[in-house]
């Protein structure tokens, strides 16, 4: 390693490593099945990678526009006005974002200044409070209610100050599943009512509803449309994570703000990935078809758990099951982790690490975005114990 004698004041002294490097590392260290982090052990379409194929010899392999290519803007925006009667301008109010993570930073960037509050929910998704303090905010923390993990709006109420510059939501929400509804919403725009806050909206899993259940986005009420950033990811949708492609939108007003910190911190995204995703959306049963495959991956990795001694919180949506675990250990969440990881061969994410004071109630979450193959042998270790 090269020495450095350099004093160093760190903006973020308190970040390490990310719990889902920790674990995925583990799991490869001690052979055991990885549930941990987010991502398929299967591959998408080849018909998705056809498309992109077919941009990349036929040259589309310099920089496209900023915002992204015109196709791909105006397909997401075709898409967004059928399922939510949301209709966003592709060139004005539509900007394709190089994954979630970029777009949420960004988000924050354009419109966060030093001394600004922004209100998150805990157990909170690890990016978002990093984010607020790089560029000078601060977070402030409202609840998500186990064990069903509504929102508790009073205390929002409770937090909103002349300081108060956004509030994020994240719905459908991971860690835990559970999603906004109509009444949430409705809360949500009576407290920013007549305030210049911004709602900054994680919908990166707005595919993945169960049960019947539907995915009520923010845009979806003209009153949060107006004043809400919205991000969605296509590494979510078409299991490509490792692409790093998503996309934003937001009135052309704040859309102008985001595109100004965009330009600097990535300026625009991989070409032929985002004419292959076009190309790709053109087919709408390839997403309107998602929550029923993730419904089966969900139900069959339950099936495995039965005569466990696990017990299932809700999982409404996304692709992650949370369990308590408190009929098999009392150790703390991150303990029985890693010892679940080494002893039984099979990795989870501690939910306490969710907390900003490490809220324990004993529960971690699996991920089933798997091929069952994987989550039958997960399940048979599982058990045992």
């Amino acid at each position: 390693m090269i020495p450095s004698s350099l004093a160093i004041d760190s903006k973020l002294p308190w970040v390490g490593t990310t719990i889902f490097t920790v674990m995925s590392r583990l799991a490869t260290e001690c052979g055991a099945i990885n549930l941990s982090q987010g991502f398929p052990d299967f591959s998408a379409e080849p018909a998705l990678f056809e498309a992109t194929m077919r941009a990349m010899q036929n040259g589309r392999n310099q920089y496209p526009p900023m915002a992204g290519l015109p196709e791909l803007r105006h397909a997401i925006g075709a898409k967004v006005e059928s399922l939510y009667g949301a209709r966003f301008d592709p060139e004005s109010e539509i900007t394709v974002t190089a994954g979630a993570t970029q777009a949420l930073f960004t988000a924050i960037a354009a419109f966060v200044r030093p001394g600004d509050e922004v209100i998150v929910f805990a157990p909170v998704y690890d990016s978002y409070v990093p984010a607020i303090e790089t560029v000078g905010g601060r977070a402030v923390y409202a609840s998500l209610l186990f064990p069903d993990y509504r929102p508790d709006w009073e205390s929002v109420r409770r937090l909103v100050s002349p300081r108060t510059r956004m509030i994020i939501v994240n719905t459908p929400n991971n860690p835990t599943g559970s999603l906004m509804t109509a009444d949430d919403l409705a809360t949500l725009a009576d407290i920013v009512r007549d305030t210049d806050i911004v709602v900054l909206s994680d919908e990166v899993y707005e595919h993945i509803v169960f049960d019947g259940g539907k995915h009520l986005s923010v845009i979806s009420r003209e009153d949060l449309a107006a004043r809400s950033i919205v991000v969605s990811s296509f590494g979510k949708t078409y299991h490509i994570t490792g692409w790093k492609i998503g996309y934003v939108l937001g009135a052309a007003a704040l859309m102008n703000e985001f595109r100004k910190v965009h330009q600097f911190n990535v300026f625009t995204v991989n070409t032929p990935c985002q004419a292959g995703i076009a190309e790709y959306m053109a087919d709408p049963s390839r997403y309107l078809g998602l929550a029923a495959f993730y419904e089966q991956k969900r139900d069959f990795f339950r099936a495995q758990l039965q005569g466990s001694r696990f017990e299932f919180l809700p999982c409404r949506s996304t692709y992650f099951q949370l369990v308590r675990y408190d009929a098999i250990s009392d150790l703390p969440d991150r303990e029985f982790a890693e010892w679940l990881t080494r002893e039984v061969g099979v990795a989870a994410i501690p939910v306490s690490v969710f907390y900003p004071d490490g809220r324990d109630d004993r529960v971690v979450r699996f991920c089933f975005a798997k091929q069952d193959s994987t989550l039958s042998a997960a399940g048979e270790r599982l058990r045992r114990i």
